[in-house]
């Protein structure tokens, strides 16, 4: 054993040899360019501490900073039948659905889980656009009525967070069946005079826009989400017209009555808590583990 060439050369090597930096650490906006460290960039919510531009954030993310503490509890969907069409393209289906469960870590493209924002009960779902671009297929469909029924079952809100390009082309006709079926379930929660708020997040587009992301109860966007049914180039070679500056985008929709309020994604906590208890004739909500403010008795 020549102890030179087995351990002094690979320590000295070790010493002056370049450290690689994993490629993971830093994140360029896509609006302004700037480079953001992981974690600064995580304890803000994937919102640009540059420009303020609302990057994708996953739902288990999105939940964390959402509900107290943290903590939440997934609501169980069923399982739709893994490839009814036996799809097709340039990969299998159930191959593209492998790809997109190993890289988001979840089955499908929607979240449901149930929690308590200011110590304000509700069921939330929220869509996974790193998930086949958060299409609407059958499983989503399942996890909305699913998601509908616990809020039914435990009388709480239901809010639910958008993001998607529609529905899933693989699952053809029975991805565009999901939409009458999300309509009857927030009629049941009409009927049950529960709120059913929507917050519709960049970018939500298609057979979702044209079904339960327009049906809230009250209407809030993210700034500058691209919300619309077709694409904009799809409309200008339409109607053969130039469309609009910021056509499509939350603030042209706000001001003109598509959407009821346009909210940073580190005020909605708050904006959700209030929202609730208003419409469910509840007293403001208390935050963090402070006890209830005492009321000040009369002056003399």
């Amino acid at each position: 054993m020549n102890w030179i060439s087995n351990y002094v050369r690979p320590k000295i090597n070790s010493l002056f040899s370049r450290r690689e930096v994993p490629e993971n650490l830093w994140t360029k906006c896509p609006e302004c360019g700037t480079m953001l460290f992981h974690r600064e960039l995580a304890d803000n919510q994937n919102v640009c501490t540059h420009c303020d531009h609302h990057m994708t954030i996953s739902p288990r993310d999105r939940f964390a900073a959402m509900f107290d503490g943290g903590i939440f509890a997934e609501i169980k969907v069923p399982e739709p039948p893994l490839d009814p069409l036996h799809f097709r393209d340039q990969k299998k289906y159930t191959d593209r659905l492998k790809a997109a469960q190993k890289s988001s870590g979840e089955k499908d493209a929607m979240l449901v889980a149930e929690g308590e924002i200011w110590r304000t009960p509700i069921v939330a779902a929220c869509q996974d656009f790193s998930f086949m671009a958060g299409s609407m297929g059958q499983y989503v469909g399942n996890a909305f009525v699913a998601g509908a029924e616990r809020a039914l079952k435990a009388k709480r809100p239901f809010v639910i967070f958008t993001a998607s390009g529609g529905a899933r082309m693989q699952e053809g006709i029975l991805s565009l069946m999901q939409m009458p079926r999300t309509t009857v379930a927030i009629q049941m929660l009409r009927e049950a005079g529960l709120p059913y708020i929507v917050v519709l997040t960049h970018p939500t587009t298609g057979g979702v826009t044209a079904s339960y992301a327009m049906l809230g109860d009250v209407q809030i966007a993210e700034p500058n989400a691209q919300i619309g049914f077709a694409g904009a180039r799809v409309i200008e070679q339409t109607i053969r017209e130039k469309l609009p500056e910021g056509f499509q985008r939350a603030e042209y929709l706000l001001d003109h009555g598509m959407l009821d309020r346009v909210t940073h994604r580190k005020a909605l906590k708050d904006e959700l808590a209030t929202l609730v208890r208003m419409l469910t004739g509840q007293p403001p909500a208390v935050k963090g583990d402070l006890p209830a403010p005492v009321e000040a008795a009369p002056a003399p």
